[in-house]
């Protein structure tokens, strides 16, 4: 856990490519977050990927159900290094991956292939849960502290978890062979790291509570809503297909207008590094980008889902959803 690891993004590309070399082969079971498309390299060259590196690249495609666990031992080949798993939906209409699930799918890779390397992205997930993946037998998982982790009160960093000798690896990728986690400057007070670390239980519970509230709203205006409110749920992601680009933008431009900070802003969509499609965000945050916070992004592109998350408390959470939309409305738009 370090203050250095600057996203989600950058903590997953430590432990994959520390635990990567040349002619291994990477395993991703459906398709990465799209800001991890830059870091393996397979969809354009980009200098410093995995590709370049090497390192060989494939996808175990599924649907919106869970995963097959004899679909994905089968995709294992010879050189398969690690396989990946990715637990949040990301920008994805499918469901996000519980920790029963998880735990079919490691449970099915390690009989087969011991060996294997099986990695978490446990962005979004953390604390949702009573378990997390490496209890149910991951090797090695990461995450951002400016989500669930952190509380609300981290100003940044990540971490990676699991086997010493994975993680030294990782952590060798983030600072330099021979020194790995044995040093790092701390520039930050340290409290606000570990009161997040605290915090981030209840914090999650008010962010959840607020998703519930989020999907049960949007489903009886008629909109489909990923999960449903009555779903169990294992992470703080709520899906919302409004099916039009300007239905998109007001309801963006909505939880920015209720945001504590920030509140005059208005979103606009914009080519924001390692997308694929532009993206608008509302994050009116106290934490620049903290995803814990009520926040809402999405790519604009058809149908024109926004991913909605976050939320310190369930009051701020339901009077900025519920006013957004109120105001569209107002405007028409629903």
């Amino acid at each position: 856990m370090r203050q250095q690891i600057v996203s989600g993004t950058h903590a997953i590309s430590l432990a994959l490519m520390g635990n990567l070399l040349p002619g291994d082969e990477l395993l991703y079971v459906g398709s990465p977050y799209d800001t991890l498309h830059k870091v393996i390299g397979h969809t354009q060259k980009v200098p410093g990927s995995m590709t370049e590196m090497g390192i060989e690249y494939r996808e175990v495609d599924f649907d919106y159900n869970a995963p097959n666990p004899q679909t994905v031992v089968d995709a294992i080949k010879a050189n398969t290094k690690i396989v990946a798993l990715q637990r949040s939906k990301g920008y994805n209409w499918r469901a996000s991956l519980s920790i029963a699930v998880l735990a079919d799918l490691i449970s099915a890779v390690k009989k087969a292939y011991p060996s294997v390397i099986v990695f978490v992205d446990n962005c979004y997930g953390e604390f949702v849960e009573t378990k997390e993946p490496p209890e149910v037998g991951a090797d090695l998982i990461a995450g951002s502290l400016i989500k669930n982790p952190g509380g609300g009160l981290a100003p940044c960093g990540g971490y990676v978890a699991g086997k010493a000798d994975l993680v030294e690896r990782a952590a060798a990728r983030l600072t330099s062979p021979g020194i790995g986690k044995e040093i790092g400057p701390s520039l930050m007070d340290q409290r606000l790291y570990y009161q997040g670390l605290f915090m981030a239980p209840s914090v999650v519970g008010e962010a959840l509570r607020g998703a519930v509230f989020a999907a049960c709203l949007w489903h009886e205006l008629g909109f489909k809503v990923l999960p449903h409110y009555e779903e169990n749920r294992t992470d703080i992601i709520q899906a919302i297909e409004l099916k039009e680009k300007e239905r998109l933008l007001a309801f963006c431009r909505g939880i920015q207008k209720y945001a504590p900070i920030d509140s005059y802003v208005t979103p606009m969509p914009w080519d924001m590094p390692g997308y694929t499609s532009q993206v608008i965000m509302a994050a009116g945050t106290f934490v620049q980008g903290s995803s814990i916070e009520l926040s809402a992004d999405a790519p604009v592109k058809e149908p024109y889902i926004v991913y909605f998350q976050g939320g310190l408390n369930r009051y701020h959470a339901k009077t900025a959803v519920s006013r957004t939309a109120k105001d569209m409305l107002e405007a028409g738009l629903i």
